[in-house]
Parts: C-alpha cells; sequence; structure tokens
C-alpha cells in the first residue's frame, strides 16, 4: 500500500481524494494532485454527492455504508475519508510497483 493517497491509521484506511460532482457516471479517473479522483454521478446538491460517493466506497471497499466517512472536505472537492472495517482493496486501490 504505497499509493501517496491512501494510508492505513490502525483497522481503519484513509483516503486523500479530488472528487467530481455531476459526471455521467461513478467511477475512478485517476490522480489528481496526489489524490485519488473519484467522478461522482450525482449532483453537488443536498449532499446527493456525498452519499453517492460513500456508496461508491463502501462497495468498493466491502463494508457497510456507515463504515464510510468523510472527515475532511464535506462541502468541497478535496475530501479525506475513512474506511473501517475494510475487508477488500479494490484493483485500483493496489499501487502498481
Amino acid at each position: 500500500m504505497s499509493a501517496p493517497w491512501l494510508r492505513r491509521d490502525g483497522e481503519a484506511l484513509v483516503l486523500e481524494l479530488h472528487v467530481q460532482p455531476g459526471a455521467q457516471s461513478t467511477a475512478v479517473a485517476g490522480v489528481h494532485g496526489g489524490r485519488l479522483k473519484i467522478r461522482v454521478a450525482a449532483p453537488p446538491v443536498e449532499g446527493a454527492a456525498n452519499k453517492a460517493l460513500q456508496r461508491f466506497l463502501a462497495r468498493a471497499f466491502g463494508v457497510s455504508g456507515h463504515d464510510v466517512d468523510i472527515v475532511r472536505g464535506i462541502a468541497g472537492r478535496r475530501k479525506q475519508v475513512l474506511i473501517r472495517g475494510a475487508g477488500v482493496l479494490p484493483p485500483w486501490a493496489v499501487a502498481e510497483d
């Protein structure tokens, strides 16, 4: 786990993200400024994009939506997300050597 946007914090994972709301589909879109870029299909209205991001990450890491918390950047594109109890690392989260 040597991706600059991913680190362990005890039993949790911390992700540094750049999120683009209002995209055609929700997907990982590479790295932007040292952060993992995720495009989210939901608009940035009334927390819809944040909820869609949490659902996407919960599915990707094999956890409940309650185990995914946006700890910084709730109203911005640059977010820090905490994932508790991740049982799976999706292929895009595994750094290539």
